[in-house]
Parts: C-alpha cells; sequence; structure tokens
C-alpha cells in the first residue's frame, strides 16, 4: 500500500470535490471530507441530500458513476480499486438495508470474507475452529444469539437482528474505517443500545468511523468528533457535536441549496 503523504496523525481518508451520478441523475456535486484515524465522524441531513450516496461511492457499489473528484485512503487511489481491494484495505460499509442471502449459512459466509481479506493481506487463513472461537467472542459485544451463525445471511433476522450483525461482521473483519449506514434505522431504544454498545468497544485510536444518519438520537450513544450537514449533493456545513443539537431545535430548512455562503461554516 502506498505511503500515507500526510504525515503522522494525517488523514486516513480524503475526499476532495467528489461528483457521482445515477444514470443522468447528478447526486454529488462536490464533497469535501477529511477523516484521521481515531476520529468519529457524522453525516446528517435531510432525505436525498446524498448521504447513502457517498457512503456507497466510499465501498465501490457500482451503481453509482463518479464524474469528478478525487478520494484517497492512506494516500491510495481508493477509486482505482475494486471493492474487494477496499475491503482488504480496511474499508467496511454496514447497509442500511442488509442484504438476505438465503442458503448461505451466516458463519460461512463471514469466515469466507475474513479469509479473503488476509489472503490479499498475505496473513494466514483461520481455520475452521479457530474462526469459531473468534466469532463466539465478536457476538458477544452485540448480544447475537450463537444460533444466529448458522442460519442463512439475515434470512429471517427482524431489523435488530440485521442491524447488530452488520456490527458483528465489523468486529470480526477489523476495518481500519468503518461506515455505518443508518445503523439506527428502524431500531428501538434497547435494540439501539445494543448496536452502540458493540460499535463503542470497537472504537480504537488507529480506527475511523463515519456515521450516516438522520437523527441526534444515535450520537447520544456514540459520541461523534465532527458533524457534517449534507445538503443538495454537498457538504454545506460541518462542526462539533453541538451542531448536532441545533439540528435538534431547527431542522435542515436553512440548509437549502440556495444558502452556499453555509459551506464553509464551522469548517
Amino acid at each position: 500500500m502506498a505511503a500515507n503523504g500526510d504525515g503522522k496523525g494525517g488523514a486516513l481518508l480524503r475526499v476532495e470535490g467528489l461528483c457521482a451520478k445515477i444514470d443522468d441523475n447528478e447526486i454529488l456535486k462536490g464533497v469535501d471530507l477529511v477523516i484521521r484515524p481515531g476520529e468519529v465522524h457524522a453525516i446528517m441531513g435531510p432525505n436525498g441530500s446524498g448521504k447513502s450516496t457517498l457512503a456507497g461511492v466510499l465501498a465501490g457499489r457500482d451503481t453509482f458513476d463518479v464524474t469528478a473528484g478525487k478520494v484517497t485512503f492512506e494516500g491510495q487511489d481508493l477509486l482505482a480499486l475494486a471493492p474487494e481491494a477496499r475491503a482488504a484495505a480496511g474499508l467496511f460499509l454496514g447497509f442500511q438495508y442488509p442484504v438476505e442471502i438465503p442458503g448461505v449459512g451466516n458463519l460461512y459466509f463471514l469466515r469466507t470474507a475474513l479469509n479473503a481479506v488476509r489472503r490479499a493481506r498475505g496473513e494466514e487463513e483461520l481455520d475452521a475452529m479457530d474462526f469459531l472461537a473468534l466469532a463466539k467472542e465478536k457476538m458477544k459485544l452485540v448480544e447475537l444469539d450463537p444460533a444466529f451463525g448458522s442460519r442463512s445471511v439475515n434470512e429471517g433476522f427482524s431489523g435488530g437482528e440485521k442491524k447488530r450483525n452488520e456490527v458483528f461482521q465489523m468486529a470480526v473483519l477489523e476495518p481500519k474505517l468503518a461506515i455505518l449506514d443508518e445503523i439506527d434505522s428502524g431500531l428501538d431504544i434497547d435494540a439501539l443500545r445494543v448496536v452502540a454498545a458493540g460499535v463503542n468497544a470497537l472504537r480504537r485510536a488507529d480506527r475511523a468511523l463515519l456515521l450516516v444518519t438522520h437523527y441526534k438520537r444515535l450520537l447520544e450513544y456514540i459520541a461523534a468528533d465532527r458533524i457534517h450537514v449534507m445538503a443538495g449533493g454537498r457538504i454545506v456545513r460541518s462542526g462539533g457535536p453541538e451542531l448536532a443539537d441545533e439540528l435538534e431545535r431547527t431542522g435542515y430548512a436553512w440548509s437549502a441549496e440556495a444558502r452556499p455562503e453555509l459551506a464553509a461554516a464551522g469548517a
């Protein structure tokens, strides 16, 4: 992997002028973002602002076409990498709507994914027994019943179980940057506490988190260092944790694209 040109304490992820579209629909219109190791960033904003699109573009989903901009991950051109290479480099996406995969066992799927990442990194693969011990340990972080390991991936899981399974996958794969796309969506308060506790248990000085959310309530359980507001395909405002409190009071009406003067506020 290329050396990190930002030096010690520099950027893990650097997004510059990122533009992306689906067919003829331009969604991202110049996103700029810098995330450093150990930081937790949250992206908030109204529906249709581009939050989930940004997450998908970073993960390499082929639904989107990147039309301009640059993204580097530890100094390496992220956009030049296939999705599996991004995963091997240390990027993880927790889905807003986790996919059901009938007929594929949950632990079989995850062991295959982990060993693919380990092979790409030149590390020794885990055998079945070692992986099972690791999986049982990580399941405890999100209070996931071991019986879910033998069930098909997300098939028949409740919304809360699907989200806990996403955090469980993150715990096993141990990414450098985890992007959690509305991990709080559809969760009741008890499930949210469990999921948030699992995420917090995985925070480290060399791991960063990017949370995509509509609501402040997630940030009451997972403290963010930086809050960004997206509107019209851009980050129009950034600030500290107090920005989430302001959004709770004011909503997003002020963030219309007609207010470009807000783009640098709090940056």
